[in-house]
């Protein structure tokens, strides 16, 4: 018997030694990505091809650190909570290495309250709320997209230029919509200080009774507007302020309109003129932008979005932090994304030692009604770099690491 004790002890310790060993270890880099697949899909459809574009990419090029990239996803119901048990469920079962994700800016602040929290990475990819890198910002959460403030201080110069001086509002009522409005408000204001808003209307996410939110607007009489919905909350307003002439003198300023996800379904209910941030991906002549076309219509047979864009940047940021650090340890990253530079289809992006926050910007141009499809001309690409608060702003406010 002790002779039979002993060979299994034996053999127990051999298990544990190859067990232990690195041929044993976990073979891949397994990134946890967490969004609103359901509920967003016109933005997430594209940025989960944008995802695979690049995984294949770096797969086929010998991954990172020794190993292959995994993407593991999971659907967050556009619901913060949500968000944070997807979270959980993936470092605890699945055994993800960081997280990355979101869309909708109080489920991108729930996840960022998250990571500090845990002490886990998080990449968050799209939601564009100032306080993910401000006020609520952390040492555990980077932020890739140009946020609210980036791209509504892109847009306030070409308001300014209007020369219009009663404007309406119209905006989403959550954090991405209300930061929007509000920064709008503050820096037209700097600008034009005898600027008036006459109207503003902030209907609930996803509900918007766009005949009321109109007619509120028209009654108002304003010389322009500042539009910051989208997706089918856009779609019910564009139709509703074309059926009753509501654009025909008035100027509108309008972020996010200019991207594909939301312009193209208007189709010939496109408006003319309007002033937006987006992408004009048909005819972006820059080298990288041009490889990454090239590479995304033979991989999927489709013309990429700006989610597209956004998933394949992300994943391809991820893997240029861990390969800085060497390591997918969540303090070697957080060290390794502090003024990281990324190759994206929008050119080199840096991730800001000084707030967490990348550099990729965006194109700000018009609206164009050709053959009954909206698209963007007259752009130019903004870098992102250019459009922030000044350092000792951002350090008041955001909370000391």
């Amino acid at each position: 018997m002790d002779k039979l004790n002993r060979i299994i002890a034996c053999a127990t310790a051999v298990i544990a030694s190859i067990s232990a060993s690195p041929a044993f270890a976990q073979a891949t880099v397994k990134i946890g990505e967490i969004n609103s697949y359901k509920a967003q899909a016109a933005f997430l459809e594209p940025y989960k091809k944008g995802m695979e574009l690049a995984i294949e990419e770096i797969n086929a090029a010998g991954g990172v650190i020794g190993k292959k990239l995994e993407i593991i996803t999971r659907d967050d119901n556009a619901n913060p909570g949500d968000a944070v048990r997807m979270a959980e469920e993936l470092i605890a079962r699945e055994k993800v290495d960081v997280l990355m994700g979101s869309f909708l800016s109080n489920t991108g602040l729930a996840l960022t309250d998250f990571a500090k929290q845990k002490k886990f990475f998080y990449l968050a990819a799209e939601p564009l709320t100032d306080k993910i890198v401000w006020q609520n910002g952390n040492k555990y959460t980077y932020r890739l997209r140009p946020s609210t403030y980036m791209q509504v201080a892109m847009l306030v110069p070409e308001a300014a230029k209007l020369n219009k001086k009663r404007w309406a509002i119209v905006y989403p009522n959550y954090e991405y919509g209300q930061s929007s409005a509000a920064t709008f408000k503050k820096l037209l204001k700097a600008i034009q200080p005898d600027v008036e808003f006459v109207a503003e209307q902030a209907p609930p996410l996803g509900k918007v009774d766009a005949g009321s939110v109109v007619q509120a607007i028209a009654d108002a009489k304003p010389d322009a507007i500042f539009n910051a919905l989208f997706a089918a909350d856009l779609s019910k307003f564009v139709r509703e302020g074309n059926t009753r002439g509501l654009f025909e003198k008035t100027s509108v300023v309008s972020v996010l309109t200019g991207e594909p996800e939301y312009l193209d379904p208007l189709k010939d209910e496109a408006p003319n003129g309007w002033i937006v941030t987006g992408y004009p991906w048909a005819t972006v002549a820059t080298p990288e932008h041009k490889a990454f076309l090239s590479a995304y219509q033979a991989r999927f047979k489709d013309y990429p979005r700006l989610g597209s864009v956004v998933g394949y940047s992300a994943v391809k940021s991820i893997a240029a932090g861990i390969k800085k650090a060497g390591s997918t340890d969540t303090e070697k990253l957080v060290v390794a994304f502090k003024g990281l530079p990324v190759d994206t289809p929008m050119g080199k992006i840096t991730y800001r030692a000084q707030d967490n926050q990348s550099t990729m910007g965006a194109y700000v141009g018009k609206t164009k009604n050709e053959g009954g499809k909206g698209r963007m001309v007259d752009y130019v690409y903004l870098d992102g770099a250019k459009f922030q608060p000044s350092d000792a702003e951002v350090k008041q406010m955001r909370p000391a690491d």
